[in-house]
């Protein structure tokens, strides 16, 4: 039986395509903290922290971790702990890396992904196969449109319905009138037959300013509200009060949380991320909640690159409660770039291949482990030095 031999890391910095930004966001997406773990028969396993310093948890329950602070947990405390395990055993996995430090999820996911990518080339499998298998062959993605202006959004959103793109996310929670103005031009732009949904990133000071800018958009056909406010109870306020869904996203990091969600009885969706509740297998957790709870959910993330962004398409293929469009990235190197933007938010990214998009969804990558290779050479490209 293999076992873990070595866990090395790198910190990258894709090039974007254009700025994406949302509320309460300092700092540029990808720059981010890649891990390739070697077992003792030399395969390798890859995975990625898209790890943000000033993304976390309502009110401090979980902390941001910064690509130096990902670094440093891995090198000093994972790393060891982890080696000498099994190939293919996650929960030993994750027994060990929550024995030596408390919390830390982007650091353990970005571990996991290598772990379950390892497993995977070891068996010949997807890892949606070690997942449970496949609920599905496709899936949809959801363009999320930043806090850029409204000409630069409407622009884009036109070009997005072209390429066929059928959902649209628009980051609102800065302004309440550029807020409203903004989502009325993308729905204009993008045309009736595109679902639009708006996320403010717990924005909004109280429920009361999230409800009136929310009354003013409702004529837009908006599928869901993701996080008006901060605190799971402000949120549920704000969905008692009106028809359109909303969704927990900051509130929502783990099973535990969901639990809360749904002791409050009102939020309707749960944005379940690879990363927040500390990998693939705490992500089931989450999901397996939410489906015997009846929420519905969607994969979401914080824009990784294609390592990361593949263990996002292998949880949304396995997870019967995925129901809903995913925002995420679709994973293109530079040379298969033509001109799209649907799902592109990098020039240029860090796998051998790319993502397939058919009528708006990514199709499932068919190789072993996560199911595309890695190419080496792009992660010394775009490595940040020591």
């Amino acid at each position: 039986m293999p076992v873990i031999k070595s866990v090395e890391t790198m910190i990258v910095q894709l090039p974007t395509r254009r700025e994406h930004k949302w509320t309460g966001l300092t700092e540029v997406i990808g720059r981010y903290v890649i891990v390739r773990i070697t077992d003792s028969d030399g395969r390798v396993g890859w995975g990625e922290a898209p790890a943000l310093k000033d993304w976390g948890g309502e009110f401090g329950r979980y902390f941001g971790e910064s690509a130096l602070i990902t670094r440093a947990v891995i090198d000093t405390y994972l790393a060891p702990a982890i080696t000498g395990v099994e190939v293919g055993d996650i929960v030993e996995l994750h027994r060990r890396m929550d024995a030596i430090i408390r919390g830390y999820p982007y650091s353990k996911a970005a571990v996991e992904f290598a772990a379950y990518d390892l497993a995977g080339r070891w068996l010949d499998v997807p890892v949606h196969v070690l997942l449970g298998g496949r609920a599905r062959t496709r899936v949809p993605v959801t363009h999320s449109i930043g806090l850029i202006s409204v000409e630069e959004a409407v622009a884009e959103a036109a070009q997005l319905a072209r390429e066929g793109i059928r959902t649209i996310k628009i980051k609102i929670g800065v302004d309440p009138e550029r807020d409203v103005r903004i989502v009325h031009a993308v729905r204009e732009a993008a045309g009736e037959q595109m679902e639009i949904c708006v996320d403010a990133n717990e924005g909004y000071a109280t429920p009361g300013e999230a409800l009136q800018v929310i009354r003013r958009i409702e004529s837009c056909r908006i599928k869901y509200v993701e996080q008006p406010t901060m605190g799971i109870e402000r949120i549920s306020e704000v969905a008692r009060k009106i028809d359109i869904p909303v969704m927990a996203d900051e509130s929502a990091w783990n099973a535990h949380d969901v639990l809360q969600i749904i002791r409050e009885g009102t939020v309707q969706i749960v944005s379940i991320y690879t990363t927040k509740s500390g990998g693939l297998y705490k992500a089931q957790e989450v999901a397996a909640v939410c489906r015997a709870a009846g929420i519905v959910c969607n994969v979401n993330g914080s824009i990784e690159t294609g390592i990361g962004n593949l263990a996002n398409v292998q949880l949304a293929l396995a997870s019967p409660a995925v129901t809903l469009s995913c925002v995420i990235p679709v994973s293109v190197p530079a040379e298969a770039q033509t001109g799209q933007i649907g799902g592109i938010y990098y020039k240029d990214d860090l796998l051998a291949g790319t993502m397939r998009l058919v009528d708006g969804a990514i199709e499932a990558p068919t190789g072993p482990g996560m199911g595309i290779d890695v190419d080496e050479r792009k992660i010394e490209q775009y490595r940040v030095p020591d």
